[in-house]
């Protein structure tokens, strides 16, 4: 991180350096004598959780932008979809024939990366959670293509190491849901959800909300797989039971391969956010 500083005044790389050689008294050696930005304890307590919710919002917001990157393409989908070479290891037969969207995932990033490159690896620069499955996918195929990709970890008990496609200053790792999924969506300029569980419903569900109320532009938003979501998901259900609208239906397309994708995202027809909630008109 750069550190262009037009201030006068002394800077804190410089005292906190000096902090750390001034002599051992039982006073400096005290917790309370550490300088509060570079007290970690202090930083952690309960108290400063606003403060550290800022800055994980802060940080990769100031890296992105010293990058130059403007616009991202979100790629959700499973951690435990394997790279087809390792299909004979999956767990069942349903994630071994899952196995052909790591495929697509891998394709699709690096057609999309390719664009990328065009402007300069400002626009359109992919996105994924960092992980293995799908994640590990479009981080490769925008290596692939050369390429830069930006990889947005989460501390779990279970986590391992981001995948090493992702571009390596552009590997982030956060504490909070909550502000990850920020970062995922502030300049998503198109979403493809893959086959997944859980965290993939959570992240896919989370983001047709906020389009769905108007919290959120209209962009592309792609769902790999139809045989797959119309099976684990009932969506003409949920339009007849009256808990969506039927023109929620059309905020989201189904594609099976990366050329079907790009081919949607180039011809989509820009849209406002809405300013009304069908199904709930007064």
């Amino acid at each position: 991180m750069s550190d262009d500083r037009h201030s006068r005044f002394r800077d804190a790389h410089s005292d906190r350096d000096q902090a750390e050689h001034v002599p051992s008294t039982p006073q400096s050696d005290s917790p309370a004598y550490r300088l509060a930005f570079a007290d970690e304890d202090f930083l952690c307590r309960d108290e400063l959780r606003p403060v550290r919710l800022q800055l994980e919002l802060l940080k990769p917001q100031l890296l992105l932008d010293e990058r130059g990157i403007e616009s991202t393409i979100v790629l959700f989908g499973g951690a435990r979809i394997p790279d087809p070479a390792h299909k004979d290891q999956a767990r069942t037969q349903t994630l071994a024939d899952l196995s052909k969207y790591y495929d697509e995932a891998r394709e699709f990033a690096r057609l999309m990366t390719l664009k990328s490159i065009e402007t300069g690896g400002r626009q359109h620069v992919i996105v994924t959670g960092g992980g293995p499955g799908v994640m590990e996918a479009g981080n490769r195929g925008a290596m692939d293509a050369g390429g830069a990709s930006i990889g947005l970890s989460i501390v779990l008990p279970h986590e391992q190491a981001p995948n090493e496609y992702v571009t390596p200053d552009l590997s982030f790792n956060f504490h909070y849901f909550a502000i990850r999924k920020m970062h995922f969506l502030m300049r998503a300029r198109a979403i493809c959800v893959f086959p997944g569980g859980f965290g993939t419903m959570d992240e896919m569900f989370e983001s047709l909300t906020l389009i769905q109320t108007g919290r959120m532009e209209r962009v592309p938003f792609l769902l790999f797989g139809k045989a797959f979501w119309e099976t684990v998901i009932n969506w003409d259900a949920l339009a007849d039971a009256g808990t969506i609208s039927d023109q929620d239906l059309d905020l989201f397309r189904f594609v099976d391969t990366a050329q079907e994708a790009m081919e949607l995202i180039e011809n989509w027809e820009p849209a406002p956010p809405r300013d009304n909630l069908p199904g709930r008109e007064k």
